[in-house]
């Protein structure tokens, strides 16, 4: 009870700063009427724990090699619509050797199993099959517990505020109830965003196919000849280029060597 009365203390103090007798008789209410509130929250928290089904986060990584992308897709894209699954992202490249796809799917956790047993069928091993399980039931309870706490306090708060005549009063109460407002929906976020990485699992599938690296291709040797010639006349090309742009600075260089030139024949003489 202490520290439950120590904590609200903590939450009403810029309140009772101002020394008015009447804000402190309306602190004085706040801190008697929610103090026994957070302490239910405690034994509600506890309550939870037995109550609260099991929260899990499942996530999978699969990546193999098919024969042929296309059957591949559907393949996939048929198991997800028969497990009530929609496809997140869907991305399609090229590597050096092969061509690949990436898959994102989101699907109902009942169907996690039954959606990877189905993706499966026909693949002779996996390059990578990672599968997990993530149990975050104490964080879900301890987030609807807090934020319980957190709307308990706020109806508190609006109690006083009806309460209050002093614009002094009022300006500080609203300062307070903002503040909870903001944390109330954090918290909420939190839970939401919670629930849905519980009710919807992961999963990310990439599958490719090995194709034939053109510049391994067999060239001709006339082909090569030729392909040399235009090195090199490109690379004379692009030599001639280089000494325009520095012109300024041959034309530099070669009046300091005659000029060198001269003073070494005036001495000669």
């Amino acid at each position: 009870m202490k520290l439950a009365v120590a904590f609200l203390s903590l939450l009403v103090f810029p309140l009772m700063c101002g020394g008015n007798p009447d804000t402190t008789e309306y602190t004085t209410e706040v801190m008697e009427e929610a103090a026994p509130a957070m302490i239910d929250d405690k034994a509600v928290s506890g309550n939870f724990e037995a109550q609260t089904e099991q929260k899990i986060i499942k996530e999978s990584n699969l990546r193999y090699e098919t024969q042929d992308l296309e059957a591949t897709y559907q393949q996939i894209i048929s198991s997800a619509k028969k497990n009530k699954a929609y496809v997140q992202s869907d991305t399609e490249g090229k590597d050096y050797n092969s061509l690949y796809r990436t898959i994102t799917i989101r699907i109902p956790n009942a169907n996690f199993d039954t959606f990877l047993a189905d993706v499966g069928k026909g693949v002779a091993y996996f390059d990578r099959k990672e599968i997990s399980a993530k149990d975050v039931t104490a964080e879900f309870i301890d987030i609807e517990a807090r934020l319980k706490a957190k709307k308990t306090l706020e109806e508190r708060y609006l109690q006083l505020l009806t309460k209050a005549t002093k614009v002094s009063e009022i300006l500080e109460i609203e300062k307070e109830l903002s503040t909870i407002r903001e944390e109330i929906e954090a918290k909420e976020g939190q839970l939401k965003y919670l629930q849905n990485r519980v009710s919807l699992s992961t999963v990310t599938i990439e599958f490719y196919k090995k194709v034939a690296n053109e510049d391994n291709a067999t060239v001709s040797y006339g082909t090569k000849m030729w392909n040399a010639i235009k090195s090199g006349w490109n690379g004379i090309s692009s030599f001639f280029i280089g000494l325009l742009h520095i012109w300024p600075f041959i034309l530099i260089l070669v009046a300091v060597i005659l000029f060198i030139r001269k003073k070494l024949s005036k001495k000669n003489v």
